[in-house]
């Protein structure tokens, strides 16, 4: 992030790079704890922001040539055939579930550089499937609806991160879609992790969400 005091982050040109503000205290927490540590992790419930905060500042740090290139992962927790039997591209393979993370950026950078920077890879968009052996130096790691990763897979994602680089990983500790024993895999990952230098485990709660007001309400009663 450009300025640590500044509490939204801001851009010159206003053509096609959109401003963005923290919506809530818990936002303004989560961004500072990006700007100041290389691995962050944020526990939230629906509606908080997660992957737009972690996005943002991604993309924030690319425009100002902070860092060369933002990959980002996300588990595919597969229904039926496997993702290596499926046609296409690594990126067609997930492209649906990669889409509020596309449309995150495109918000930022607009769609035609977000197009561009996909195209060049400068914004790499890999199944978690695919991350191992990678050595991801200048970059920030995104780690998106990390509450669906087995902790194998936490902990071979955080093992990515090189020189000058910074690891984001986001997700909902309620919702986890894996069986039972994995569910708790993303909180028992991060709670193993307290108090290590250089780590902020950031937790969002419903005053946070900024989506709809009504899923405060909702999600109190269900």
């Amino acid at each position: 992030m450009s300025n640590k005091k500044n509490k939204g982050i801001k851009n010159p040109e206003k053509a096609y790079i959109r401003d963005f503000k923290p919506k809530s205290e818990g936002q303004v927490e989560y961004i500072r704890a990006i700007a100041e540590n290389i691995l962050t992790i944020c526990d939230g419930v629906a509606g908080t922001g997660k992957t737009a905060c972690a996005v943002a500042t991604a993309c924030n740090a690319l425009y100002l040539k902070e860092i060369k290139k933002i990959v980002i992962t996300r588990p595919v927790v597969e229904t039926g055939a496997s993702m290596g039997y499926l046609p296409g591209t690594a990126l067609e393979k997930v492209y649906e579930y990669m889409i509020p993370v596309i449309s995150e950026i495109e918000d930022f950078f607009g769609e035609a550089k977000t197009e561009e920077l996909l195209h060049y890879k400068t914004i790499d968009i890999v199944p978690l499937n695919y991350m191992r052996g990678r050595n991801l130096h200048e970059c920030y790691l995104i780690v998106d609806e990390a509450q669906n990763c087995t902790y194998e897979q936490l902990k071979m994602a955080v093992t990515r991160i090189g020189r000058k680089s910074k690891c984001i990983m986001n997700g909902d500790s309620t919702q986890s879609d894996l069986y039972r024993e994995d569910s708790r895999a993303f909180r028992n990952f991060y709670e193993k992790l307290a108090e290590t230098n250089d780590v902020a485990i950031i937790r969002l709660h419903y005053q946070d969400i900024v989506r709809n007001s009504i899923i405060a309400h909702i999600l109190e009663k269900i």
